[in-house]
């Protein structure tokens, strides 16, 4: 399960970060220890342990359900199933925001990174072609929850690999997420071995020359 991260300062779906994670989590204690097709809880429930009025109610699961949270659990009743994603708000952790002049700092970290990689991991069959930020770096906000990192990988070419010890692709891969995830708590990391497999938009922050 992913690690959601959420903002102090900053509201979701109207409520406070922590606010939001505690109601999430009385939630998730309803359905506790139940198998999927009974985990299910109602609008009723889901008002109480958040704590509003049946208005506010009403708008907040409307909100739940379009935005994925939350799924209809039948026509004719009023129960909802817990999505992953729902599931992700009780564990958030919630953190002051990262500026983007040290967001930009860790970008610029990330590439002289990669540069280094290309160069020096002669064990690891895959290089970086590409780095892009894509995400919240990509709106106007100065405060952001996090630095999302597109990494595009390609094979290493066979002059640049070491004769012996190589690890598996599925291993350079790994190694190199790692990696970039060393750099910040807030950096999130997509390896891919396409550009088209990134979400829009993207910024291109580093390209390794062509291969020959």
């Amino acid at each position: 399960m992913s690690n959601r991260t959420l903002v102090t300062h900053r509201r979701y779906f109207g409520i406070e970060p922590l606010k939001l994670r505690a109601a999430a989590a009385r939630v998730m204690t309803r359905v506790a220890g139940l198998p999927s097709h009974r985990a299910r809880v109602t609008a009723r429930n889901l008002r109480q342990d958040f704590g509003m009025d049946t208005v506010e109610g009403q708008v907040l699961v409307d909100e739940l359900v379009a935005h994925g949270l939350l799924r209809p659990g039948s026509p004719t009743r009023d129960d909802f199933r817990l999505t992953r994603r729902f599931s992700e708000l009780a564990s958030a952790r919630v953190v002051d925001p990262l500026p983007r002049a040290r967001a930009r700092l860790l970008l610029a970290q990330a590439c002289e990174y990669a540069a280094r990689i290309n160069a020096e991991w002669s064990r690891n069959p895959l290089e970086i072609e590409m780095i892009a930020p894509f995400g919240s770096y990509m709106s106007r906000e100065h405060d952001l929850a996090e630095l999302s990192l597109g990494i595009v990988v390609r094979l290493r070419p066979t002059s640049r690999r070491a004769r012996w010890r190589m690890a598996t692709k599925a291993e350079g891969a790994s190694q190199i997420r790692a990696a970039f995830r060393e750099l910040s708590s807030f950096v999130r990391v997509r390896v891919v071995h396409d550009a088209q497999l990134l979400p829009r938009p993207f910024a291109v922050a580093f390209h390794a020359e062509p291969l020959a």
